[in-house]
Parts: structure tokens; sequence; C-alpha cells
């Protein structure tokens, strides 16, 4: 019960990643909002967890590119929970593989606007609510942020700047006892994988060659990328700041 009765927002909480984070934090005892764009699997996804227990969940359909849509449902679940006790900017997207020269501008801002943006509007409108409570930030960036991916340039570009907003905003709410930390996951067993290797000719294949790059020989689980966003918004990451948290199973190492 790490977090009970304290409250998260979780953007692109209903799937993947995001939906890891929100079920370890009920779990807990949290309050989790559940902010995503479809309605249907999002609401569905809350009274699962909160039928579930010890916490509870809610549902705020949210496009967090449009920022009227995410500061309103920021407001609407601190007001909800009565408080904001940390917020986790994890929504986002990866392209297929695009090559620099076929990467347009127009392509480019709207996933900057997705990945960053929304990032960046997260933390901002969030703020006047944790000061209330001393709460944190996490931004769920990405290992490629620091290592580069081939034909990624622009998710790339995107991760790398969630990094630099973490370390800067970091030192720039320390003195108010507002933590502010990244998590960079590596290969994780997400529909989104899923989506990508099905693009593949051999999808069963693919999946296998990616989980074979870790030293345990799998891909993550949600759930552990959110047992490390839980650890960070408890009172037992009290002196870690500014961090990026490599959560990549080990694969990085045997280069």
């Amino acid at each position: 019960m790490r977090f009970h009765d304290k409250a998260v927002i979780v953007t692109g909480g209903s799937k993947g990643i995001g939906a890891g984070c929100a079920k370890v934090f009920c779990e807990e005892g949290g309050l989790a909002a559940i902010l995503a764009r479809g309605r249907e699997t999002g609401e569905r996804y809350a009274a699962e967890l909160t039928a579930r227990g010890p916490g509870r969940a809610i549902f705020f359909q949210c496009d967090v590119s449009q920022p009227e849509q995410l500061t309103a449902a920021i407001d609407r679940a601190a007001e909800e929970f009565g408080r904001l006790d940390c917020i986790i900017n994890n929504a986002g997207w990866h392209p297929p593989a695009t090559r620099i020269e076929d990467t347009s501008l127009e392509d480019l801002d709207r996933l900057i606007r997705l990945n960053f943006t929304s990032t960046f509007l997260g933390c901002r409108h969030a703020l006047p609510h944790l000061r209330k409570t001393k709460g944190t930030i996490i931004n769920m960036s990405s290992m490629v942020g620091i290592l580069g991916q081939d034909q990624a340039v622009a998710y790339c570009s995107t991760k790398a700047a969630q990094i630099g907003l973490t370390k800067a905003l970091a030192v720039e709410l320390g003195p108010e006892g507002i933590r502010v930390n990244a998590i960079l996951p590596g290969n994780v067993d997400t529909p989104m994988m899923h989506e990508w290797a099905a693009t593949l000719p051999d999808p069963k294949s693919a999946l296998q060659r990616v989980a074979a790059l870790q030293v345990f020989g799998r891909m993550a689980t949600s759930e552990e990328i959110g047992r490390i966003a839980l650890f960070l918004a408890s009172d037992d990451a009290s002196f870690l700041t500014g961090q990026a948290i490599q959560a990549e199973g080990g694969a990085s190492l045997d280069y």
C-alpha cells in the first residue's frame, strides 16, 4: 500500500506500459486517472481495476496532442480525487521505420506534439496541483533516446527531448520538493510491439529476435515498468531526481 489514497494521472493509460502503471498503482491502493483516446477500452479497464482494488481508477477521454483536452483532463482528475501526487507522461507513438529524407516536416511536427509537447504541457499543467502535495513527475522516454535507432530519427529526437526536459525541470523544481524522473524502457511486450511485428514477413521470428536482445532472453512486461514508476513516485525514492532510469534488461550491455 505504498500509494494508499494518493492520486496519479497516467496518460496513455488504457494499454501497454500505461496500463501496467495504472494497474500497479491501483494494486498499491492508489487512485489512478487513466487518460486515453479510446473511450470503450479506457472505461472498461478503469472499471476492471476498480473492481479488483484496493485502489480506484477513473477514465477521461483525452487526446494529449490537443492542449485544451489535456489541461482539462488534468484539472478534472485532480478535482475528482481532491489531490494529485504524481503524473506519468506516458502517451506516445513509434512510427514505422522511416528514413530522414522520407520524414516530412508535417509528420515530424505531429510526432513532436504527441510525444514531447504533451509531456511538456502535462508537467506544466500538473504543477499547481503537485505543489500542494510535493508530488512527483515521471516522464516515459525510451532507451533509443540515448542509443539511437535506425530509421527512427523523429522518434529518437522526441524521446531525447523528454530526457532533457526531465533533467532541467528537476533542477528547477527541486527547491520546491518536487521530484522529476524519467524511465527509459527498452523492449517491452506491449500491443505496440506486436503491431510493429505484424508489419514484418515473419512476426513470430521478429518477436523472438527482440526477446533475445535482453540478457534474460525475454522482453519486459508492462507491470515491470509500472513497478519502477511506483518506486520513483514513492517515498522510497525520496532522494532521486533528474534521473533517467534505463529499464532495458541488459540489452545495451553485450554490444
